[in-house]
């Protein structure tokens, strides 16, 4: 169930799309994403049950409520309704329907599909005790048959070596890239979300020992994380060995799309259709539940099924944005989101070594805060950043260590956990002897 939550959209597209930017330098690109794509989920699942928390609100409260309900809400926003939900619609329609749509009818054909898309995920995820059966016995098992049909026939008959021409930043720094590009699968923001849909789920299977609990997490976690490494690394070299016949697509649905036609031809485009579809639905089943678990507790007079229903009809008007704009408007708000996240997560895995101090969260949190927002201003559009207020946090941002490659919070942000750790142990030693 965890593996069908997490693999959606991105876990599709992202990689192929790596692949064919990477070229030659495929395998330290795939290093980059692994890290993103599989390491900060597993230690963001690893985190929410060695700190035992209930969900993102009960970690984030760590540092304080005010910032907890900021985070949570605009966490949930991000991988709710406002892009992470509506891009997987968009992405089942370019991918899956397009190419039975000719160009006149595919702006219909969109508003159309995502009304029908949306009321499945909707009905399905009123019913939250059911998605073990709905996601982990029925949807993920033929989504698994149906990619290693693919899969396979691409590594069997290769359209292309594993080289071709590198773009952009991959040329100079690969890792950083693919590091950079796992971002865009928000599974370590989705770690943190599905946490309460996990515990939640193993609760409903009579377990009740908080030990057990977080142990189970683990496990699955961990289970569920080495296999989508593998996936991982196999679509990115079908995006790579995909250069020997296609050109740079503007993103990775379309060269799914033309990898499925060339190997199956018309019967490709229905196979493709069927994967994406049940690929992003499981997805989406997952992400409206967990919104409408965490609004529901945060602000328990809302109903779930009408927060559900909220997270389900605002998608459907979004999703007609179009695949390449929503990513482009999630790129700067996920730039802010990571580093808080992962330094949440960071916390929250070393809490048998360090404790859960207020003040180790709270210095910790502010240290990360501030090269954040550096991080996300160097994301905007041209339009924005040439603004006066947005080229003096950039300036004051080129300052920073790595800045250069997005990663300009990293260095404040360990020495926030120094500086919270000595100053929480101070605090302690000093409350002692009082």
């Amino acid at each position: 169930m965890l593996f069908g939550l997490f693999f959606g959209a991105g876990n599709l597209i992202f990689p192929i799309y790596l692949g064919q930017q990477a070229g030659s330098h495929i395998w330290a690109a795939i290093l980059g994403l692994l890290l993103t794509g599989i390491g900060l989920p597993l230690l963001g699942v690893t985190g929410m049950g060695l700190s035992r928390s209930e969900g993102v609100f009960a970690l984030a409260s760590k540092v304080n409520r005010p910032f907890a309900y900021g985070f949570t809400i605009v966490l949930y926003l991000t991988l709710g309704p406002f892009f992470a939900i509506p891009r997987l619609a968009t992405t089942s329609f370019q991918i899956g329907a397009v190419p039975f749509l000719n160009s006149g009818s595919q702006t219909w054909g969109l508003a159309l599909f995502s009304v029908a898309f949306f009321l499945v995920a909707w009905l399905l995820a009123r019913h939250p005790g059911k998605l073990m059966t709905y996601i982990g016995k029925w949807l993920t098992p033929l989504f698994l048959i149906l990619l290693a049909i693919i899969i396979g026939a691409a590594l069997l008959h290769p359209m292309g070596p594993l080289s071709g021409p590198t773009r952009g930043a991959y040329a100079t720094s690969p890792v950083l890239s693919g590091f950079t590009e796992g971002y865009n699968t928000m599974d370590a923001l989705a770690a943190l979300a599905f946490g309460i849909v996990v515990i939640d789920t193993i609760r409903s299977l009579g377990v009740t020992d908080p030990r057990q609990i977080a142990q189970d997490t683990i496990k699955a976690g961990t289970i569920s994380m080495l296999l989508m490494g593998v996936i991982y690394t196999l679509l990115a070299l079908m995006g790579t060995m995909s250069l020997g016949h296609f050109a740079a697509a503007a993103n990775g649905g379309v060269t799914l799309a033309q990898i499925a036609h060339y190997y199956f031809g018309s019967w490709g485009n229905g196979l493709l259709a069927l994967l994406v579809i049940i690929a992003c639905l499981k997805t989406a089943i997952g992400l409206i539940s967990a919104f409408g678990d965490t609004m529901h507790d945060l602000f328990p007079k809302l109903p779930y099924n009408a927060v559900t229903a909220f997270a389900a009809i605002l998608p459907c008007l979004f999703a007609n944005v179009g695949l390449t704009r929503l990513i482009a408007y999630s790129t700067p708000v996920l730039m802010f989101l990571y580093p808080l996240a992962i330094a949440l997560i960071i916390l929250a895995v070393l809490t048998p070594l360090f404790g859960s101090s207020r003040i180790l969260y709270n210095v910790t949190i502010l240290f990360t805060l501030l090269p954040a927002i550096g991080s996300a201003a160097g994301s905007l559009p041209a339009s924005w950043q040439a603004t006066g207020w947005c080229q003096a946090i950039l300036t004051a941002n080129d300052y920073l260590p790595l800045a250069a490659n997005g990663f300009g919070w990293v260095v404040p942000a360990i020495l926030g956990l120094i500086i919270g750790q000595v100053a929480s142990h101070l605090y302690r030693a000093k409350t002692s002897t009082d």
